[in-house]
């Protein structure tokens, strides 16, 4: 049995990501797939890994996370979210560091839903005066 150091749940969007953190050797587990064949992006690869590299702990835990909803750049903000969160809880001291980042913060903006009466959640249909 693996013993977890910390828990969290990290969103973004519709994308939610449950983190484990755990001791280890540095592995990055998204959905039972190494990280870098989920997140082919090599920008949403550095999403992931920007709370490790700001707290230069890159070798120190292995991670597994279980991400779903939203598309791949929501999941891979939401995986930031919540292992920013997981090292908080692991470590207090690196609230500073990563609340100064901007990493703890939660991003609100979601998609405005469609209307009635509307083509679009702002689009209204053309108007013809004649």
């Amino acid at each position: 049995m693996v013993k977890n150091l910390a828990i969290s749940i990290g969103r973004r969007r519709t994308a939610i990501a449950r983190v484990f953190l755990r001791d280890g050797s540095g592995q990055i587990t998204v959905n039972d797939k190494p990280v870098q064949e989920y997140f082919v992006d090599p920008e949403c690869l550095y999403i992931v890994k920007q709370p490790l590299m700001v707290l230069d702990a890159e070798g120190k835990f292995d991670i597994l996370i279980n991400v779903n909803g939203g598309g791949i750049h929501g999941q891979a903000g939401a995986c930031r979210h919540g292992l920013a969160r997981a090292l908080q809880v692991y470590d207090a001291s690196n609230t500073a560091p990563l609340r100064a980042s901007g990493f703890l913060t939660r991003d609100p903006r979601m998609v405005e839903r469609k209307k009635y009466g509307q083509r679009k959640a702002r689009r209204k249909f053309q108007f013809s005066k004649r």
